[in-house]
């Protein structure tokens, strides 16, 4: 938790904000393996016209708990070095270097109900939820990782005729709560449909855009004689913007004019918005049933007064007199170098700003087997987050005999590489599960999911 008024740096701020969702207990957007289990609610998060067979009263705060990470490239304890820096010289290890492509993308989504219940009213299911929710995506190129190695290997004079280009790093961070209710009912005995309509309060928002960093330098003279540099200079240009809504924040600038603080002076909601998801549910046979849903079509409008802009178009160029400056910026050894970049805040900029939430377009197809105790499902989820979408395919296999016992295994073949496992279950109250099992500090794929949830009301009239 963020106590201080003042933070010390920008880069401080950052490093804080990036690793908070991987330390926060909360819930995903939603689990895949729970998708075709009939006696759990958490399914609803998928799909709003999924609805349970009665009404339930999820456990305060700890009624549903995970958190999730992923890369197409990097493996856990890979993201956890690039957002940390916990070993400053992760990006020269050759097995972690192994692994990178030209540009690396990683997400962290985590979001818990603080309040969420449900129940029937004849034919109608109604639910209601109180959520908050932290999502993260961050892209750092290829080459980033290479500056940093050859920076963290130069002597001290050893920067002839370096040129470094650098695009398209870029880093997004939205957290929120929502104010949910939703609706579902049984048109006829085969279809059902429903849907569910958010209030959303701003917590805050930030995006880091860094189109370009280029850093050169021209040694004219012995490398090893330094007074020979005279007629030497270096230079660093960057393209750069930031925009960042949070209430009770300003960005502060240093004497030569970047910025190097936030100052903070209390909490709060920083913009307000509204978001839908729709569900529909369709039995084609008897043993055959389609679904689909698209969640969190939405937005957020962030207030003028809590809203900044920063932006950084210069170029920068360094003498002898002043070398030092430029090798204290390039070694720093930080994949976010905020004195690197050198953000100044834009006074042509004091307006408020709309953000659109991650959309997820859902499709599934389940067979059910042995009167409806046995249940295999496919599963296509698409995920509009930036700064990429993600896809995944799931199959799955699902025991459900009772209500109060469900168990199912899941294959989710695009995010976890072919590599890993889902495995959920519900017994009684409790619920576990996870779409990606943890196997090893490689795994690019990691959720986990704990639920508590109490049955409330009748069981619904069958044929409803």
């Amino acid at each position: 938790m963020i106590t201080n008024k003042q933070l010390p740096s920008i880069k401080r701020m950052s490093a804080i904000l990036m690793f908070l969702p991987l330390c926060l207990s909360g819930y995903s957007q939603f689990l895949r393996t729970s998708y075709f289990m009939e006696g759990v609610t958490y399914r609803l998060q998928l799909n709003p016209a999924l609805t349970p067979t009665r009404g339930y009263f999820n456990f305060p705060v700890a009624g549903a708990i995970n958190a999730a990470a992923s890369s197409y490239s990097l493996g856990y304890n890979d993201i956890v070095d690039v957002i940390d820096n916990s070993d400053d010289n992760f990006y020269s290890d050759e097995k972690f270097r192994s692994r990178l492509s030209d540009q690396n993308r990683i997400n962290v989504t985590a979001h818990t109900d603080v309040l969420s219940f449900g129940w029937y009213k004849g034919k109608n299911f109604w639910s209601v939820n109180v959520g908050a929710r932290v999502d993260l995506g961050a892209e750092v190129p290829k080459s980033m990782f290479d500056f940093l190695r050859d920076m963290d290997q130069q002597d001290a004079v050893d920067y002839q005729n370096m040129d470094y280009l650098i695009k398209h790093e870029n880093l997004e961070i939205n957290s929120y709560t929502e104010l949910g209710l939703g609706y579902a009912r049984p048109i006829n005995e085969r279809l059902t449909v429903g849907g569910k309509f958010k209030i959303l309060l701003g917590a805050g928002n930030l995006k880091l855009r860094v189109n370009e960093i280029q850093v050169q330098s021209d040694i004219n003279g012995d490398p090893n004689i330094p007074s020979s540099w005279l007629n030497s200079t270096a230079s660093i240009r960057v393209d750069a913007n930031l925009e960042s809504s949070y209430k009770g924040m300003k960005l502060r600038e240093n004497e030569e004019g970047n910025i190097d603080k936030f100052d903070f002076n209390g909490f709060g909601i920083a913009g307000y918005g509204a978001a839908v998801d729709l569900g529909v549910s369709y039995r084609l046979l008897p043993k055959l049933t389609l679904s689909a849903s698209v969640l969190d079509l939405g937005f957020i409008s962030w207030s003028k007064g809590s809203t900044n802009y920063a932006r950084s178009e210069t170029n920068r160029t360094y003498y002898y007199t002043n070398y030092h400056e430029f090798e204290d910026i390039v070694q720093s050894g930080d994949v976010l170098n905020y004195d690197l970049l050198g953000l100044k805040i834009d006074d042509s900029q004091s307006k408020s700003r709309t953000t659109s939430l991650h959309s997820t377009l859902v499709f599934g197809a389940e067979y059910s087997l042995l009167n409806n105790w046995l249940v295999l499902g496919a599963l296509s989820t698409t995920r509009m987050v930036k700064p990429k979408t993600q896809s995944e395919l799931t199959l799955s296999a699902n025991i459900r005999p009772r209500n109060w016992f469900n168990l199912a295994a899941s294959y989710s073949i695009i995010q976890s590489a072919g590599k890993s496992f889902g495995l959920a279950m519900k017994l009684g109250p409790l619920f576990v599960g996870t779409d990606y099992m943890f196997l090893g500090s490689d795994t690019k794929s990691v959720n986990a999911f704990l639920g508590i949830s109490f049955p409330l009301g009748k069981k619904k009239a069958s044929g409803t």
